[in-house]
């Protein structure tokens, strides 16, 4: 049984949803129910119709994906807190990927459900709309240092806008900014021992400099949202290291659209600070993926169907 101070809750971003996702706890919990209800009320549309039954291109747009992975997180947290799990009590810190920080921060009460889900179409909305499709791109760069990487961004900024936007660890770096720039950086980390360079199939540059019109739109929404202090520390994206005051967390999540996502240094911090397990709460497993490649004594715990909350109750609550 894992003591509350050794776990932590990390809330999964863009790329782990998959069409389906979510059915199964809709149909068997009542309380995951309510919450894809709650967000299709909040967004005046089916999502949750394009959730279960896809096309998979339209749950892939970015202003459906990101509110669509938010309620799947939520509709898991409800039922594990119908289950008895109290978030305060249970676990020390939590902290989500990207959109993912939204989902973390709704499941500590600085959000409500509805305001998260209108923040996510506001971002997702903002995000697709402050590039033309077809000027910025996206690259992940495999086997290549932090340091490494930042020189060739450096190299490549000749061209425009490159900066590196997640650094997922493992030796898994994600660069974004001007097609052209990045096209050249993933050109230079071939050339300088990179395993490998993948141009990603993304609609945006996220989390590159491109994005200042959505970090303006975020700005301005957070502004009206109503805000409460997390009932637990949110390890922050962009500067892996906990968060209490609800001001302060909008301010970061503002700096978090056009800066670089520190997943490795969060799971560094969650591993120098205490944590053994991290519960990966929400559709897909890659953040568990991750947290195994980054720290080998922490393990990660994908938590998204009836059996996994079942495990997870057993081993939180004993």
């Amino acid at each position: 049984m894992g003591t509350s101070a050794s776990i932590a809750f990390t809330f999964p971003g863009q790329g782990s949803q998959a069409v389906g996702m979510g059915k199964d706890l809709a149909e068997t919990y009542p309380e995951a129910r309510a919450v894809f209800e709650e967000v299709d009320a909040a967004l005046g549309q089916k999502l949750s119709d394009i959730m279960w039954n896809g096309p998979e291109e339209t749950l892939t747009l970015t202003a459906n994906a990101q509110p669509a992975l938010m309620a799947v997180s939520i509709a898991t947290m409800r039922v594990l807190e119908a289950r008895g799990l109290v978030l305060a009590d249970n676990v020390a810190y939590v902290a989500g990927h990207s959109l993912g920080e939204y989902s973390a921060l709704c499941a500590a009460g600085t959000f409500s459900l509805s305001d998260t889900a209108k923040l996510l179409r506001i971002r997702g909305d903002a995000m697709q709309s402050a590039v033309p499709v077809g000027q910025g791109a996206m690259a992940a760069i495999i086997g290549l240092e932090h340091g490494d990487v930042d020189a060739i961004c450096t190299e490549a900024k000749a061209e425009g806008v490159c900066q590196i936007a997640n650094d997922n660890g493992g030796g898994q770096l994600v660069i974004s900014g001007s097609k052209a720039a990045v096209e050249k950086a993933a050109a230079l980390a071939t050339e300088k021992g990179a395993k490998r360079a993948i141009m990603l199939p993304v609609s945006a540059p996220f989390h590159s400099d491109l994005m200042a019109p959505a970090a303006d739109a975020m700005r301005h929404a957070l502004d009206k949202v109503e805000k409460k202090s997390p009932i637990v520390p949110v390890v922050a994206n962009v500067r892996a290291a906990p968060v209490t005051d609800a001001d302060e967390i909008a301010k970061l999540l503002v700096t978090q659209v056009t800066g670089q996502v520190r997943w490795r240094e969060t799971v560094e911090w969650f591993g120098a600070n205490g944590i053994t397990t991290l519960y990966e709460i929400g559709s897909g497993k890659v953040l568990t993926g991750l947290a195994r490649r980054i720290d080998k004594n922490i393990s990660g715990v994908a938590v998204n169907t009836p059996a996994d909350i079942d495990a997870a109750i057993a081993a939180i609550l004993g």
